[in-house]
Order: C-alpha cells, then structure tokens, then sequence
C-alpha cells in the first residue's frame, strides 16, 4: 500500500485522485493522506513577499517533505511549478505524468476587452510583470485562494478579470470558464506549469512507471533553466519547452515587475540541461540578473 500525500484543496485532491488512479491502473494499491502546507495556511499576503520572507522556497511543498521523510507519507503529488529546483536531502522526483495544457488564461473578459485602470487579479509576480508590459494601463491586483475561492471573488465583483492556469480550470471541469487563452509568446507560463511531479524518498521508484517521457524532458529544460538563477518559484521567469522533430526547444522570458523591460530568448537543442542553461545564458546576456535583482 502506497500512501499519497497531498494538500487538501480541491485541485490538489483531484491530481492525487489522477494519480491514485494511474497507480492502480499499474496495479498498485494506495491511500490519500491530506496535509497542510505553509503556503495554505497564509492567505491574505502576496505570493512574491511570503516567498522572499518565507525560509523555505517551497511554499507549497515543504510540510509534504517533511512527511515524506519522517515516513509519514511514501509519495507526494505536487503542482510541479510549485517546486523548487533544488529538493531536500534525501528526496527525489520519481516520475512526472503526462502535462496538461500549460499555458495561461483570463477570465472575465479578453485582455483587450479589458478597459482602461480595470482591475485584474493574480496572485504571480511573472504574470504581473507580463501582463504590465501588454496592457500598462491595467489595475494589477493579488488574488489568493484556491481556485474555486478565485472564481468566487470574480464572481462577486471584486476583479473585472483573473488570470489562472488553464490547467486547473480544465482538471475541475472549468474549461468554460476561460475567455482567452495566451501563447507562450505572449504570457510565458510558469516553469513546470500543467504538469504534476511526484516525489518520494530516495530509491523508492514504485511510481516511477507513471513518467510521461516528452514530458520529463520538457520540464527538465524549463527546470535547468530556472535553476540557474537560484532555483525560486516566485521570482518573475517563464519558461516553456516543447518538442519540435528531434529537438526541444525552450523560451523563456524574464520581465521587471512594473512591465517596462521584458527579456526574450529561445533555444533549440537535445540536451533538456545543456538547453536550460543556454537559455539561461542567454538571458543573461542581455541583463536578466539586473531585472530580477
């Protein structure tokens, strides 16, 4: 019996459900236990500032390692864009499942539908900072909660819009919901965003068979990526890979969080590492440190 540590929102009770189900499929038996992470507790601060007070980068996943490690739990099912590139001692990512649409959506209205000064919530610095730099003139505002606590504040009037992963809204059975959906090379998505990482103690592999190959490799360059600029998962950096032929190819954009300087760069190659970093270099080059300093 395989016992699946997960948090408790209902997004976060669906992917361990999926993978509840992808395990027994393979004919593996398990359970859920729910815990409560840090960044459930929290609620009514922005994600950037109790990332940059928090001393832990992984928000989200940190009460779930501690579970796996005092053996509480033997996997963890995680929004892979919630964790962080360097994992605690002892504990590894055993497989990554198939993605699911890894890009972004505003609900409400279409962004240029949008009038001038109309308040937009979301609760990442990366979406801020994009969507500055498309529409300057908007009222960007944090937004906290679950996704169903999101949709709930939209309905109620206190945003004209929301911008939420369109990977959730699709897993909930939320798909109407979406106004618009951007491309990457409009609002670059999350680093791992739609897919879902499980992690367990190292040497444990039961799970491992439910790894989704082109996946892996995707996010391992989007991942590589992030990771040479310290590895957080609040600091205002997308990044998407995607199989084209027989390469990968990755782009990744890095913006100031009032929107006036917004940094591009894209790469193709085999290696998902040897990509991440190139991209990253490339950024670089042209003052990515300076932006997110």
């Amino acid at each position: 019996m395989i016992t699946i540590g997960s948090r408790g929102s209902l997004l976060a009770l669906w992917q361990a459900n999926h993978v509840q189900a992808l395990l027994k499929a393979r004919g593996l038996e398990s359970r859920i236990e729910v815990i409560h992470t840090t960044g459930d507790k929290i609620t009514d601060v922005p994600l950037a500032r109790l990332g940059a007070q928090s001393s832990t980068k992984g928000l989200f996943t940190k009460e779930l390692e501690d579970a796996l490690l005092e053996g509480r739990i033997d996997i963890a099912v995680h929004s892979l864009k919630d964790v962080p590139t360097q994992l605690p001692e002892g504990l590894e990512l055993v497989a990554v499942p198939e993605r699911e649409d890894p890009f972004d959506a505003i609900i409400g209205h279409t962004l240029e539908d949008l009038p001038a000064g109309a308040v937009v919530g979301t609760s990442a610095l990366r979406r801020q900072a994009q969507l500055k730099a498309l529409r300057p003139d908007l009222d960007i505002q944090s937004i906290r909660g679950n996704l169903d606590t999101r949709l709930r504040k939209l309905d109620q009037g206190q945003y004209q819009a929301i911008v939420l992963a369109c990977a959730g809204l699709r897993r909930l059975g939320w798909a109407n919901r979406i106004t618009e959906r951007f491309p990457a090379h409009r609002l670059c998505p999350a680093v791992g965003q739609g897919a879902l990482a499980i992690e367990a103690r190292l040497g444990d592999h039961r799970a491992s068979l439910l790894t989704h190959t082109p996946t892996l490799r995707a996010v391992e360059a989007e991942r590589a990526c992030l990771r040479e600029f310290g590895g957080g998962c609040q600091i205002p950096l997308g990044a998407f890979a995607r199989q084209e032929a027989s390469s990968l190819h990755l782009e990744a954009v890095v913006a100031s969080p009032n929107g006036q300087r917004v940094i591009r760069f894209s790469a193709a190659g085999a290696d998902p590492v040897s990509l991440g970093r190139e991209v990253a270099d490339g950024l670089r080059s042209q003052g990515a440190h300076e932006v997110l300093g």
